[in-house]
This record gives C-alpha cells, sequence and structure tokens, in this order.
C-alpha cells in the first residue's frame, strides 16, 4: 500500500457534507506532502487547475474556508495546504474534505497572463500548447520565435503555483560523454536554479534533476503497465533502467530485478530512488554496460522477464551511427537480451520507428534475432507509447519466446 493509497482504514477517507453549500472542493494535506498529493490527484484526474494552491490554518476550525471538515482522529500537527479538487479523491491520502467559500481563481489560459504581461497577438501565436510538470519543475519547448523566454518562464510559475523552476527543454545531447549518457539539454527560464525534484506517479516516487537525466512524461502509462504487468516473485532484467523509470514499479510490484544503467548520475538516483521505494532489496544494480551484465543473468538461469526501455535515435536507419554504448540503435542489443531471457520468458522491446514501417520493422527486427538464437516467437502485443519525433513512433512490442 503506497503513501499516496487509501488503507481500508475508515479515517483514512473523508466523508464531509458536500451538499451542505455551494463552492468548490478542496483537499487538505500536510505542507510536506504537496506535490506526492498534487501527482495523486492529477493521476486520479480530480485535481482542479483553475484554482491556487494555498496554505490553510492549523485546523479546519480555525480556516475561514472550511465549513464542514471531518478526518476522523487526531489531526497532525504543522502546516497545512489546500489542494484543489473537483470531487473526493478516493485513492489519495488526505487529511479532509473542504468547501472554499472564496477560492483563489488561477488566470485559466497562459496566454492570458502573458496578454497581461503586454504580448500582443503575433507574439502570442509564439506562446507554446503545452509542457512537462516534473515534481516541482516545469519543462518547456520554447519557440524560436518567442519575444520573451523570461516572461513565459515566469508566467508558467504563475500559473503552476505548486512549481519552483522553469526549463528550457533544448533536447538531448549528441556528442561525447553526454551523448553516451543521453544528457537533457536545459537551461534555466525562471525560478529556483537548483531543480532537484521528486516526481511521483500511482505511488512511485522518483527523485531527479531534470536539468541531468531524462525523464519522459509521455512514458507514463507505459511505466504504469510495467507495475501491473508483472508477478511478485518474477526475476526481471531491465537492461537500461535510468533512474528507474520501470524497475521501480516493478520492484513495487514484488519482482525481483537487476537493473544496469551506465549514467553514473542516473545510476546514482536509481539507487536513491530504491531506498526512496522502499525496495533495496529487491534490485540488484550495476553500474555497468547491459551487454556485460547479460552474462551474469544468463550465467543466473536468466530471466523471466527482460525491459529493453532504450530505443536509440530512431529514424529509417535506427541509431546515429556513434556505435557507442548508448548511442548504437536498440535493435542491436537484442541478441544480448535473449541470451539473458529464460525459456518461454517475454521481453518488452522498444522501438522509435518511422509511420511507414510502423507494422513491419520492429516485429522483423525481434524475428531476425529470434531466429539466429534458435528459438521460437510469439508476439503478445502492440503498442504505441508517444510520438517519438515528426513521422517516428515510439512502439513497445510484448513477445514471449520459447
Amino acid at each position: 500500500m503506497t503513501d499516496d493509497q487509501n488503507s481500508g482504514d475508515p479515517e483514512a477517507t473523508v466523508e464531509p457534507d458536500l451538499d451542505r453549500i455551494d463552492a468548490p472542493l478542496a483537499v487538505i494535506v500536510e505542507k510536506p506532502r504537496v506535490e506526492t498529493a498534487i501527482e495523486s490527484l492529477r493521476t486520479e484526474g480530480v485535481y482542479d487547475d483553475s484554482r491556487r494552491v494555498r496554505e490553510e490554518a492549523s485546523t479546519a476550525e480555525d480556516s475561514e474556508d472550511a465549513t464542514t471538515a471531518r478526518a476522523g482522529g487526531d489531526r497532525e500537527d504543522g502546516e497545512r495546504v489546500a489542494l484543489p479538487v473537483t470531487e473526493p479523491p478516493t485513492e489519495t491520502r488526505v487529511l479532509e474534505v473542504v468547501r472554499q467559500i472564496d477560492p483563489d481563481r488561477r488566470t485559466t489560459d497562459l496566454a492570458d497572463r502573458l496578454a497581461e504581461r503586454g504580448w500582443d497577438e503575433a507574439a502570442l501565436e509564439t506562446v507554446p500548447g503545452s509542457w512537462a510538470v516534473i515534481g516541482s519543475v516545469i519543462l518547456v519547448s520554447v519557440p524560436e520565435d518567442c519575444p520573451d523566454e523570461r516572461e513565459l518562464g515566469e508566467a508558467l510559475l504563475e500559473h503552476h503555483g505548486e512549481a519552483d523552476s522553469v526549463l528550457a527543454d533544448c533536447g538531448i545531447a549528441t556528442d561525447g560523454d553526454a551523448g553516451t549518457y543521453r544528457e537533457p539539454r536545459t537551461r534555466l527560464l525562471a525560478g529556483e536554479a537548483d531543480t532537484e525534484t521528486i516526481h511521483t506517479e500511482h505511488g512511485t516516487r522518483y527523485a531527479l534533476d531534470p536539468s541531468r537525466v531524462m525523464f519522459s512524461p509521455g512514458n507514463q502509462a507505459e511505466r504504469v503497465r510495467m507495475g501491473e504487468t508483472v508477478e511478485p516473485g518474477e526475476r526481471v532484467f531491465d537492461m537500461f533502467a535510468g533512474i528507474g523509470y520501470f524497475t521501480l514499479p516493478m520492484a513495487r510490484a514484488g519482482a525481483d530485478v537487476t537493473a544496469a544503467e551506465i549514467n553514473p548520475t542516473a545510476f546514482r538516483y536509481l539507487l536513491e530512488n530504491a531506498v526512496l521505494n522502499g525496495v533495496e532489496e529487491r534490485i540488484d544494480a550495476y553500474r555497468a554496460d547491459c551487454r556485460a551484465v547479460a552474462d551474469g543473468v544468463a550465467d543466473s538461469g536468466g530471466a523471466d522477464r527482460i525491459v529493453m526501455g532504450y530505443y536509440g535515435s530512431g529514424g529509417s536507419e535506427g541509431g546515429d551511427g556513434g556505435g557507442t554504448e548508448r548511442t548504437a540503435a536498440a535493435h542491436t542489443y537484442l541478441d544480448d537480451a535473449l541470451r539473458a531471457l529464460a525459456p518461454d520468458g517475454v521481453v518488452h522491446y522498444h522501438e522509435a520507428t518511422p509511420e511507414s514501417e510502423l507494422r513491419d520493422r520492429p516485429e522483423k527486427r525481434l524475428e531476425s534475432a529470434v531466429s539466429r538464437a534458435g528459438r521460437e516467437l510469439e508476439i503478445l502485443e502492440r503498442r504505441r507509447v508517444k510520438s517519438h519525433s515528426p513521422g517516428v513512433v515510439h512502439v513497445v512490442l510484448d513477445a514471449r519466446v520459447e
């Protein structure tokens, strides 16, 4: 049971009299849990972005906004924060649910905020339509014709009252060690220079610094799926573990995970996140090339499941021709993966594939590798994860190999 899920205790779920007054709802949480609770509420689909987060009095009776509040039992001491919601949460642990008599409304549109700062119609045409919120850090791609990226960053901070920093997303490094480690290229637009944070998804907590290691919010559904797919006691080999993107939800589900990662910064976060999530005893982590780790996995009897979450740079040929440990195309690791896969095991093969080759290329590459290994293949599922780049799709194939 995670920190942000109800435990079945009647005190964990609050049942206020929601019909007493026509006013929007908010939930009260301890201040240190604000980021975790917001992520959990977003996951539930009940977080209300139209209102601001704000601090509350130490008890519901002291709060001018609380017309009814009951948490059951003794309240915890310390600062409390009201988080706006559209309806009472069912999976997020909160102290109480309240009605807000005079809520602080956000400007609902980022463009409205920038218009208030004097941006004209031409400037407003450059406003990005989406961005990522990773813990307390906002990551945004800044259009080339943006008239004032500092003001854009400040407006984003206003729009997301719980955020502390805004980073410009400038892509992924491709040269030297930075390219080998797939380091993000960013620059600070607004807010605090310290961008280390904790991002929470479905109860899994990821400590990271988005300016130093990759994190793709678009992979969230796949991270959750891995935690739901694995069985307790399974032996899993995560060949490209990063900070624990797939390793953590699988370990939290009871799997024993061998995790390989060559990026020293990501590896440090992997170890920290194992402790943060209480799964360090189920993760055997190696800062090493996954090809070398595959030998050890094979010698120990093989893995029941292998996750190949890295897919190179995509494109029509796959990879970028660098040939280094982490710049080679995804399919070049298939022979090593199959060597480490136990009979009747499952491999999750990720690839960035051009739309025109979507139906054929990933499967043919997998079939070829299985044939070289003298084994038989059963495709279980093919899934689109997200758009990778114009005309290129991130896909994953689930396959059983006899």
